[in-house]
């Protein structure tokens, strides 16, 4: 089957305090919490029909406020996890912050100690994504993510995605990227930022 459009609402979480010891569990600052609301309140119209997250919890209580209003579930998906950096937190200021994510963008195979290169967050990732483009083939669905693992994922079909644009990112933020289905494959259609938020 071709020409079935499938959409793809990218939903970077909202504003959440930082704690390099609770990747996984930290949930949203007060802002965000109001934040993720606005955004259930511009996508709930959408039409979407399934809602599916990163399994980290900021990403998962992004969403919730339009699970709660379309009265979806949330899948969790583990691979749509934010990729992680290092294992320890080796760059202290945001400068060295910022000079590690251009390195990791700008060498796909570039890895520090305990961390993933951008090239293996990108399989595992874009992995997940093909299958829910089959899953949900003709459908429109909201995705719990994060900026790293977000920008790669587009970075896989088109390589304009990179570090200038994960750097132009907001917390919240939503893309609605529409996936063309033709004889190779799904490709990536367009892609239409929906809403930025206020946190960077």
């Amino acid at each position: 089957m071709t020409g079935v459009i499938t959409t793809v609402y990218f939903v970077r979480h909202a504003d959440s305090p930082y704690s390099a010891e609770r990747e996984r569990e930290r949930g949203l600052s007060a802002a965000g919490e109001e934040a993720a609301r606005r955004a259930a309140l511009l996508l709930e119209d959408e039409g979407i029909g399934f809602l599916v997250s990163s399994p980290y919890r900021r990403a998962v209580l992004t969403l919730q406020p339009l699970a709660d209003r379309l009265g979806l579930p949330i899948a969790v998906e583990e691979d749509l996890r934010e990729r992680k950096l290092s294992a320890e937190p080796l760059f202290p200021t945001r400068e060295a912050f910022f000079e590690a994510k251009r390195s990791l963008f700008a060498d796909p195979q570039l890895r520090y100690p305990g961390g993933e290169s951008s090239e293996e967050a990108r399989q595992r990732g874009t992995a997940v994504l093909r299958g829910l483009l089959l899953r949900y083939r003709g459908s429109r669905l909201a995705l719990g993510t994060h900026g790293d693992i977000m920008t790669l994922m587009l970075g896989a079909w088109d390589s304009a995605y990179g570090f200038r644009f994960w750097q132009s990112t907001s917390m919240p933020d939503i893309y609605k990227a529409e996936f063309m289905e033709d004889a190779a494959g799904p490709r990536l259609h367009a892609v239409t930022r929906l809403w930025r938020g206020p946190g960077a």
